[in-house]
């Protein structure tokens, strides 16, 4: 049997245990069973589709049918973006230009999401009430200004019909799209629920995945591109020591860390409502251990740092921080007297001597970017690449230089006024949701608790975007995360009455408590 269908077996036999496991509390805290039978049966379809078709064609034509048809049933169809997100890995091909042009532009799953399910509902957005208008808040102004800035330096840059794809075409549907339909789409508390959850259910069987290749050296869906009849850059065996780094779905272990953690970020919101304690248990420690399997360090300070801003921000941070110090101590012994602590240390960011290599290549990568924009300090430089410095950083039998820091890439190719429109986009999310809490007032409410965890997973996505280049689905999950800040921004500032928070022994999903939220104002 061909390995991409032996890998097909077992994605299907761990989603099949993991679907199993996640339907009660999905069901419990967020969604219909409907909704769940659907969105599963959905991401099943697509997976045995891209496995089974033989040819890239037929599985993108098929699976961009099966979407169409789903999102017509769907009342909430963030969630079911959400849900879906990881389903496959974004490998790519380019769609002929018919002899006109080269091609038209490169299409992959993320964009296929994109196409069939965001971009209908940007659609059916702007029939909506001008209270959705784009432009009135400081994140809209931000992402604005930075899609139009971009644009203008791609068409300096290139051809015409190269700034029409990469400049408009891929600007408007890989940043604009995703964070306008998310903020715009997601109006209430029940629909944060379910789209937290869709989230989080996704990212549970990214873990699982994860995991399971983490113990068995085998990269399940490496060999989904030799099945599809296309060649991708991304998805290779990569080891850091002896052991494999996981990347499941998301094209480098880097990324599959980055996704989990930011699952995480927002079952630290749900958990609480989560009926069954050892369901919540089960759950944590299986993120827990989807984050640990890329051995990826970049999204492990980024968990802590999420751990510590979310405990900062709750109704007890003394507590909290006294607890986490408890359980801190009482791990020391486990790290320093065994062999499992032992080698775990050894993974660790500046005390590990696993790969310090590479610590060491993102200084040197920081340093020499920082005085490439100096250079060029207001709109970048599009062939910084090619300077004699940067030359310096390639590395590997092929002579890569890997950019691995967003905010460098940011800076050189747009400047520091890309960067400061990039960068203030997310500042302007994390100090609005802040602003927002603090109208909440009571710390115990749901209301409030969801813009703790907001806050704190923007947080981690801003620490490890410092770690990684915005490649794979890295730059849609934090355009998409922006755009659930500013969604809570606009919910929070037109709440009528606060949402009590639930307690683990009650059921999540009620009526009379839940909050009213109106459309009338940005």
């Amino acid at each position: 049997m061909p390995e991409h269908l032996r890998a097909l077996v077992v994605i299907i036999v761990l989603s099949t245990v993991v679907f199993a496991f996640a339907k009660a509390p999905a069901c419990a805290v967020a969604m219909s069973p409907a909704d769940f039978t659907r969105r599963r049966n959905l991401w099943i379809g697509v997976t045995l589709v891209a496995f089974l078709a033989h040819n890239f064609w037929i599985y993108i034509v098929v699976s961009g049918a099966m979407l169409l048809i789903t999102i017509g049933r769907e009342k909430n169809r963030v969630a079911l973006f959400f849900f879906m997100l990881f389903a496959l890995p974004p490998i790519e091909a380019e769609i002929t230009g018919l002899g006109l042009i080269r091609f038209l532009f490169s299409i992959d799953y993320i964009r296929l999401l994109l196409l069939t399910v965001l971009l209908p509902t940007f659609f059916a957005l702007q029939k909506e009430r001008p209270s959705l208008a784009f432009g009135h808040s400081l994140i809209d102004k931000c992402v604005a200004g930075y899609v139009v800035l971009n644009i203008a330096l791609i068409f300096t840059a290139t051809t015409f019909t190269n700034t029409l794809r990469q400049g408009v075409f891929y600007t408007f549907i890989d940043i604009f799209l995703p964070y306008y339909v998310v903020s715009r789409s997601v109006k209430n508390v029940r629909d944060f629920r379910d789209a937290s959850m869709a989230l989080v259910v996704a990212a549970l069987l990214l873990s699982a995945i994860g995991l399971f290749e983490f113990v068995r050296h085998w990269s399940l869906y490496k060999s989904l591109e030799r099945g599809l009849g296309v060649y991708w850059n991304y998805g290779g065996y990569l080891n850091r020591g002896d052991a494999l780094r996981a990347q499941a779905s998301s094209g480098t272990p880097i990324a599959l860390g980055y996704a989990i953690v930011v699952a995480s970020g927002f079952a630290l919101y749900l958990q609480k409502f989560v009926p069954n304690r050892m369901m919540r248990t089960l759950g944590g420690l299986l993120l827990l251990g989807g984050v640990l399997a890329p051995l990826s360090r970049g999204p492990w300070v980024g968990f802590a740092a999420m751990i510590l801003v979310f405990i900062a921000l709750g109704p007890t941070p003394i507590r909290g921080f006294v607890s986490l110090g408890f359980v801190s101590l009482l791990l020391v012994p486990l790290v320093v007297a065994t062999d499992i602590g032992a080698s775990i240390m050894n993974y660790l960011p500046f005390v590990g001597k696993i790969d310090v290599e590479n610590i060491t290549y993102r200084q040197r990568l920081f340093e020499v970017a920082v005085d490439a924009i100096i250079k060029n300090p207001l709109f970048g430089a599009f062939d910084y690449i090619y300077s004699p410095a940067f030359q310096e950083l390639k590395q590997g039998d092929y002579g890569i230089i890997d950019l691995v820091n967003s905010y460098a890439v940011v800076g050189l190719s747009s400047g520091l006024i890309g960067l400061g429109l990039f960068c203030g986009a997310f500042a302007a999310v994390v100090v609005g949701v802040v602003k927002a809490m603090r109208t909440v007032g009571d710390k115990n409410t749901e209301l409030y608790r969801l813009g703790q965890a907001l806050t704190a997973t923007m947080v981690a996505i801003l620490v490890i975007i410092a770690t990684v280049s915005s490649v794979t689905i890295i730059p849609l999950v934090y355009w998409s995360v922006a755009g659930l800040g500013a969604a809570y921004m606009r919910m929070a500032g037109t709440a009528e009455v606060p949402v009590k928070a639930v307690t683990s022994g009650q059921r999540a999903v009620t009526s009379r408590t839940a909050v009213h939220i109106s459309s009338s104002r940005t």
